[in-house]
């Protein structure tokens, strides 16, 4: 009887909301940043690139574009080693800057001038079988979608 109520679960629609999606995780450099207008932008430097209003307190980061390619889109949920909880992708850095996420840390531009630069693993999750898990390449490399 056991088995036969896990089958009808597992038919009827026991699936996590996990099923389907395959976890990434790769090291990048981690810098921080602001919303001043000298950081970002000088009208509305609280408006991210794709435009979300940045708010302090918000758990949000910022792309390097090379990244995009491999699945770190808007509102991908990122876990970065060393913080607790998830980030939000919702910014994108300008196109110089290469396998790299911005924190963002509010108006604390203190904080921001403490972390600096470093290494971090960040981990995220993307459909399975998508583009974004054909062309991932474990090298740490990415290549634009053709």
């Amino acid at each position: 009887m056991i088995v036969v109520g896990i089958v009808l679960y597992l038919l009827i629609g026991g699936e996590s909301e996990d099923d389907g999606l395959t976890e990434k995780t790769k090291v990048v450099n981690v810098t921080a940043y602001n919303t001043v207008p000298w950081q970002t932008k000088k009208v509305n430097p609280d408006v991210a690139a794709w435009g979300d209003t940045l708010r302090p307190g918000m758990q949000a980061i910022a792309v390097s574009r090379d990244l995009l390619y491999i699945g770190l889109q808007r509102n991908t949920k990122v876990r970065i080693e060393g913080f607790e909880g998830d980030f939000l992708v919702l910014d994108k850095m300008n196109r110089r800057y290469k396998n790299r996420i911005d924190i963002y840390m509010g108006l604390d531009i203190k904080a921001a001038r403490e972390w600096g630069v470093k290494k971090r693993s960040i981990t995220w999750k993307v459909p399975i079988e998508s583009k974004y898990d054909k062309r991932y390449m474990y090298s740490g490399e990415a290549e634009e979608p053709k």
